[in-house]
Parts: structure tokens; sequence; C-alpha cells
């Protein structure tokens, strides 16, 4: 392995906390992290991260060491970002499908345009995929996120709303209260879904509703047309429906108990040592999602 590697790993061990999370991120098997660290260990001569099956810490001399990494790998990435080649190569880049279609991906067209030696793979899936089983570099996440070694920027937040056609609340008085659900009939994206309940605030606390739906589908844009044609009342995120609303085609239903927004992030399993073309995607993407006003929800 690369000198700067073994540093590289050793810096990500001490800012994750642990030896597994140090390899997600820099996308290394727990055993190969395990024979780097004792590799570096051996070359300098000293212990330089006291571990146990319960936690780890650095020693003095690891301390030094990490300190002293950081630089060194700060400088290299800076010169790397100043080489004339190094915006070459693949980037991996994976989003919602409807929100990478409408958002994300005429991003990544213009990273192209302005960097003629990079290529681009594009990823678009409604379920969230492991960034180091399926060798992607950049995600564009909604929601909260479970995995803490990550390195995030959030870029905006939308809310999840509860929206019906015009013509479907001419047949069907529109609801009140989330109970009032129970009465109407239910469109249900199963994209994500496990079970057939929507969540609101009620007095500051989150409810859960059972629903009973009468349409089941696994496409959020096929669920979007069934509303619109006045199928039954919908769940969907405020930036799929900006125009909808907008323009009446459909109506926003109980506001008033709404959960809190999501946020949106954009992540990487990189760390601080990641590749420059990684880190001038993140660069030149993020302001450009922040601008978007479909992620500004209130």
């Amino acid at each position: 392995m690369d000198r700067l590697d073994e540093l590289a790993l050793l810096v990500a061990v001490l800012d994750s906390g642990s030896l597994a999370a140090a390899g997600r991120r820099l996308r290394r098997s727990p055993a190969a992290v395990t024979r780097t660290l004792a590799a570096l260990e051996e070359r300098v001569g000293t212990r330089l991260i006291e571990r146990t099956t319960r936690r780890l810490a650095p020693t003095q001399a690891g301390r030094e060491l990490a300190e002293r990494a950081r630089r060194l790998l700060g400088d290299y990435q800076a010169a790397m970002a100043a080489a004339p080649d190094a915006m070459r190569g693949t980037l991996r880049v994976t989003g919602p499908t409807l929100f990478g279609g409408r958002h994300l991906s005429p991003i990544v067209s213009q990273f192209l345009d302005a960097h003629p030696g990079v290529q681009a793979d594009i990823t678009l899936h409604d379920r969230n995929l492991d960034l180091i089983d399926s060798d992607l570099q950049v995600a564009l996440r909604i929601g909260a996120l479970g995995d803490s070694s990550l390195l995030v920027r959030k870029v905006g937040q939308v809310r999840r709303l509860v929206v019906a056609s015009p013509d479907y609340l001419v047949r069907r008085p529109a609801p009140r209260l989330p109970t009032d659900l129970a009465e109407h009939d239910i469109v249900l994206t199963t994209v994500v879904a496990t079970t057939p309940e929507w969540r609101f605030e009620v007095e500051g606390k989150a409810r859960a509703v059972r629903l009973d739906p009468r349409l089941r589908i696994n496409n959020v844009e096929a669920a979007l047309a069934a509303v619109r044609s006045g199928q039954g009342v919908g769940r969907v995120l405020s930036y799929q429906v900006v125009d909808d609303l907008t323009a009446g085609r459909l109506v926003r239903l109980l506001p008033d108990f709404e959960p809190p927004p999501l946020p949106v992030q954009l992540l990487t399993a990189g760390g601080r040592f990641m590749p420059p073309l990684v880190r001038a995607f993140l660069d030149f993407a993020a302001p450009r999602l922040e601008r978007l006003a479909v992620l500004r929800a209130s």
C-alpha cells in the first residue's frame, strides 16, 4: 500500500473512532486495515494506537504522527487539485430516481462540461445504496443518516406533504385530521415504505396513522400520476409536486400536521482524504443544489 494511504488510514481511524469505520471510509476490508496499521507501527518502531475489544485510543506518538500526517495529506490534496490532469477519471454518483433525473443529473452534466477529461456514471435508485458495496463515490440522500462515518454536507430540506387532486376533493371532503384518512382512498407509494402507515405531528408528538390503501404503486412517477388523475390521496415529498401545487393540479392537505422537514445531503465515504475529483464535484454541486428553490421547504 502507498505510504500516503498508510497515513490516511491512521488519520481515518482517529477521526472515526474505530477500525471498522475507517475501513468503510477508505474502502478497505477489516483485515487490510489491521495489516496496514500493524505495518505502519512496525515501520515507525512504536505503538500508535492502543486498542482493546471495546475501545481504541492514540498513544502520544500516534497523536503526533497523525497531526503531521494531516498537514502532509492536506498539502498533497492541494497539489493534486492544482495539477493540470487532476480532473480526470470516472465520477460515480447516486441519488433518488425523480430528484436525480430532474436536478442531480443536470448538475453532473454541467460538471462534465467544465472538465472535459472526466466521465460520469450516475445510478438513480429510490433505495439508499451502500457506497462501498456499490462502488459509488458521491450520494445525494434525503432523510436522516445512520452511518456517522460518512462525510456529509447539507444542501437543503424537503417536507412530506399529503395531496389530492381538485377532482377527487369534489367527490370526497378534504380530511381535517390525520385520522380522517381512514375514510379516503389512499394511493401508497411502496418504494421505501414497509408498512401501510403515515406519520404526522399531533400536538408536538409523532403519531402513526394506519392505512388501508386502495392502490399501491412501487414507482413515484406512477403514484403521482394516479393522484393527479383523482384516484385518491397520496403522500409525496415537496420537491416532487412544486409545479403541481402552483398550477392547481394538486391541493396540499393537513399542513398543520406535517412532520418536521427532512434534510437533503450530499455524502461521500472518502473522509478528509478523498480523491481531488470527488472533492471538486462536491464543491461544484453543493452550492448549485443549495440555490434550488425546491430544497428550501419551510
